[in-house]
């Protein structure tokens, strides 16, 4: 469906169209709701139309000559561009491509829900320093409000502290205890978001509050925003991959093992990773 202009001073005769264009992010999302301004050479605005759900818009027949094309939309820089109207009315414009303002990309705006069955949350531990070992928790949940831009945007997630799986049973069982995790008095590690930093074309620092064994840190994720795609079942998913690094002292997770030579059993940090796939709006029931 398309949307009509708001106001047209065109004279031309109804029933034929005039200005057709679609509006699309870098990667080829609808931008909803954007602004086409048309003006005529002489500066004086003729149509004045909104993109619809679709990006689509469709004005009433214009003039035969040329004409100056503006589109604006919140969160994002216009652009400007020349089209010709036949004798008919009508004026091809195609894809408009909108940029995000200052060149950041982010995913369309609204409601994000992270698909734990094709997410992934670990953490790294140096052994012996020597090797590593990699621990995965299993089940989390969480959500990425994606604003007008990065600075309008948040994130909030909780994960379950029990769900921690190393691959050694005995392992886990003492990371769920008092010495780490301590599961028992404090079941849930929760983070969340108090604010964003643009630090490249795809890329943020967020800044948040990490929660866990009952006590809250403030903790940055270095975020990479990997891009958006159609899911199989008519959603649209987007993927993030998160870095940062823990000490484990700040957490009062103290207890260690020195082995001969004075080497620690277990290292003093922790790396942790996140691949992240959430889904627009209520996540779907498909895996």
């Amino acid at each position: 469906m398309y949307t009509t202009s708001h106001v047209t001073e065109s004279g031309a005769p109804a029933g034929r169209h005039g200005l057709r264009a679609v509006v699309r992010t870098k990667d080829g999302w609808a931008v909803r709701h954007a602004i086409v301004t048309v003006t005529d050479m002489a500066g004086k605005q003729v149509v004045r139309a909104e993109a619809d759900e679709d990006g689509s818009v469709l004005t009433a027949p214009l003039r035969p000559g040329v004409y100056t094309v503006v589109v604006t939309a919140v969160g994002y820089a216009p652009i400007a561009s020349t089209a010709i109207a036949t004798a008919s009315g009508a004026a091809e414009l195609g894809v408009l491509v909108l940029a995000r303002q200052g060149g950041v990309e982010l995913p369309p705006p609204g409601v994000w829900t992270i698909d734990p069955a094709h997410s992934k949350v670990a953490a790294t531990a140096q052994h012996l320093g020597l090797s590593s070992v990699q621990g995965r928790f299993s089940r989390f949940a969480g959500r990425i409000d994606i604003g007008a831009t990065a600075e309008a945007s948040s994130v909030v997630a909780e994960i379950d502290a029990a769900s921690i799986d190393t691959g050694n049973g005995t392992r886990d069982d003492h990371l769920r205890s008092a010495d780490f995790l301590d599961v028992g008095s404090h079941p849930v590690i929760s983070y969340r978001s108090t604010g964003l930093s643009v630090t490249g074309p795809d890329r943020w620092t967020v800044h948040g509050t990490l929660t866990m064994a009952g006590i809250a840190r403030p903790v940055d994720l270095e975020l990479s925003y990997l891009g958006t795609s159609p899911d199989p079942w008519g959603g649209l998913r987007a993927a993030f991959h998160a870095v940062t690094e823990l000490r484990r002292e700040d957490f009062a997770m103290n207890y260690n093992q020195v082995v001969q030579a004075g080497i620690s059993l277990i290292g003093a940090t922790l790396k942790v990773e996140l691949d992240i796939q959430a889904a627009l709006g209520e996540p779907s029931s498909q895996t």
